[in-house]
């Protein structure tokens, strides 16, 4: 069986709140869960104390049985000094997509052809 530590959202609708939970993970995202071991409030300001409530003894105790926390719970660990989360890079992610160097390419070509199309008159001015 794979643990998950990991969010269950309630809350009402735009107004979300989140328990932090060990969970089989096959189990539905707000279905059944083993242990609540914190919650998550996003609604509060992120310097408030109460926005991330962690039981940590608990959270160490799963974590030594094999549960692996998701991204988001790995976040809040390692805030709380419990877990170490490697730094992410994606560099492709600040790229450019196909379309958009496909519309740079034309709009560049375009650029190109009507200097190329204002040069023969200006030389003709100054002539």
């Amino acid at each position: 069986m794979s643990l998950k530590i990991r969010l269950t959202r309630g809350g009402a609708k735009k107004r979300p709140y989140y328990r932090i939970v060990v969970a089989d993970s096959r189990a539905p995202r707000d279905g059944r869960f083993i242990e609540k071991i914190g919650s998550y409030n996003p609604m509060l300001g992120k310097d408030d104390a109460a926005r991330v409530q962690l039981d940590l003894d608990k959270a160490k105790d799963w974590l030594a049985k094999g549960a692996q926390p998701t991204d988001r719970v790995l976040r809040f660990l390692d805030a709380a000094g419990v877990l170490k989360r490697d730094a992410r890079n994606n560099p492709n992610k600040a790229q450019p997509g196909k379309k958009a160097k496909e519309r740079a390419a034309e709009r560049a070509k375009a650029e190109e052809a009507a200097k190329a199309a204002s040069a023969p008159a200006a030389d003709e001015a100054a002539a």
